[in-house]
């Protein structure tokens, strides 16, 4: 995407975690939730997006095993939605995730079953890119929250 810069911040992200997050209250409204994300980003690899030297998305990934990885937390300011943001910073994602030979990339979002339009839009970019539905836990984020997790296998270099 022409004028985006990345760059992966492998320590240190939970300040732009924090800042990206509070532009998508509609996403990231549970404040305990949003402390967990600023956790993980200040401890874990995060792809930041800037345009024009501001920060406009993170991604960060957690990697469980020497053969997966997760998507903990990703988020693109609103007025840059579906502007290709989302699409970059996955892009760079993997191809860190493959000098590591990490072969699978899993992220959880919210499931069908609940009907926000928000999240239908998120798991359609995530199909789109290659995601997977791989199960479903109705009780992981409590009941009003079930969970989707996807799941995709990252091509090899």
């Amino acid at each position: 995407m022409p004028g985006v810069e990345l760059r992966i911040e492998e320590r240190g992200a939970g300040p732009i975690c924090r800042q990206i997050l509070d532009t998508l209250p509609t996403w990231f409204g549970i404040p305990e939730s949003v402390e967990d994300y600023v956790r993980i980003a200040d401890v874990n690899p995060t792809v930041v997006a800037s345009l024009e030297d501001r920060d406009v998305g993170i991604l960060t990934l957690v990697t469980h095993t020497p053969y997966a990885a997760e998507i903990y937390v990703m988020g693109v300011r609103p007025e840059h939605h579906r502007g290709g943001v989302g699409r970059v910073m996955l892009t760079e994602a993997e191809t860190w995730l493959t000098a590591r030979d990490i072969e699978y990339l899993q992220v959880k979002t919210l499931s069908p079953r609940h009907p926000d339009p928000g999240y239908a839009k998120t798991r359609s970019f995530y199909l789109a890119c290659g995601f997977r539905p791989l199960e479903e836990f109705p009780e992981l984020w409590g009941a009003d929250q079930p969970a989707l997790q996807m799941v995709k296998k990252i091509a090899r270099l």
